[in-house]
């Protein structure tokens, strides 16, 4: 994977995807007899279009800790469990019992294109998909076992899946913003957190820059969900791959339902600012996550 200082994030996310699809490919390939509408779905949901984002910063962590040594088949295991995880929460997120959405990434979502049971089912095996994947992964057992911990810490009870319990208990409810920022920071924050995290402790980070990563990964994830809720009543449908207005039809508090539409801006130029302040005490070079910053605040889907 090329240096930060020689490429665009572009060329960046183009590379780190490569390479987690390539694992995921490996990963998917033995499919069981009997058992292929089960794996076909998985395919669908872990390889299908994706911003890889979460995957792009466990590498560009571990890249700028590492710096010249840095060596991205050590993060390839690691990277392709983190995008499991996120595609196992897309698909269960989009089920009718949950937010009962039809579209996702500009395709029918998982359990449209195949079916409830079999959506359930390829969710269930992806999360438990990247566990065996950290196992497998060219890191040695005592980082393995931090990696996991982290894992479980971010996409677990205490984490995402906490965030996306507390998301439903506020359909028709009003949340004041520490209750929305809190729910945020599990729901969407926390695996965000977690692969900035997994990175740095791939790249051999000390408990300096592992606290600065964070504090950076806190900032991005929180903004990330703003535009995202800005997005929803901006955007069309075409443009965001999925339903436009679909917070709003539901009547789930959003920033923008909070703040309005221009304090939401305000909010996510806030969460930008910090971002990049948490950046300046990082070392090495952080030209990758400052670009990575600028693309979560001024993405349009």
């Amino acid at each position: 994977m090329p240096a930060s200082n020689a490429v665009s994030l572009s060329a960046f996310l183009e590379a780190s995807s490569e390479r987690v699809e390539a694992r995921l490919q490996a990963a998917l390939a033995p499919s069981v007899p009997a058992a292929d509408n089960l794996f076909a779905a998985m395919h669908y949901s872990a390889l299908g279009p994706g911003k890889r984002l979460r995957p792009a910063l466990v590498y560009a962590c571990a890249r700028i800790v590492q710096g010249e040594h840095f060596d991205p088949a050590r993060c390839d295991g690691a990277a392709a469990a983190l995008e499991c995880i996120h595609a196992y929460s897309l698909i269960h997120d989009d089920l009718p019992a949950m937010d009962d959405d039809d579209l996702r990434r500009g395709r029918p979502t998982c359990h449209i294109a195949y079916d409830e049971a079999t959506a359930i089912l390829a969710g269930d095996a992806l999360q438990t998909l990247a566990f065996e994947l950290v196992l497998h992964s060219e890191a040695e057992p005592r980082l393995k076992v931090r990696i996991l911990e982290e894992l479980t810490a971010g996409a677990g009870a205490r984490g995402m899946v906490s965030g996306q319990a507390i998301d439903l208990a506020s359909v028709n409810r009003t949340l004041d913003l520490a209750q929305l920022e809190a729910m945020h920071r599990l729901k969407t924050g926390a695996l965000i957190r977690t692969s900035a995290r997994i990175g740095a402790l791939l790249g051999g980070a000390d408990e300096v820059q592992l606290a600065a990563v964070t504090r950076y990964a806190e900032a991005i994830g929180l903004a990330f969900q703003v535009q995202d809720d800005i997005l929803d009543v901006t955007a069309d449908t075409a443009t965001l791959g999925k339903t436009q207005g679909a917070d709003a039809a539901r009547n789930k508090p959003t920033y923008v339902s909070l703040l309005g539409l221009e304090g939401a801006r305000q909010k996510l130029e806030g969460l930008h600012r910090d971002a990049r302040e948490a950046l300046e005490t990082v070392r090495g070079d952080t030209g990758l996550l400052e670009q990575l910053a600028d693309y979560i605040a001024h993405r349009s889907h």
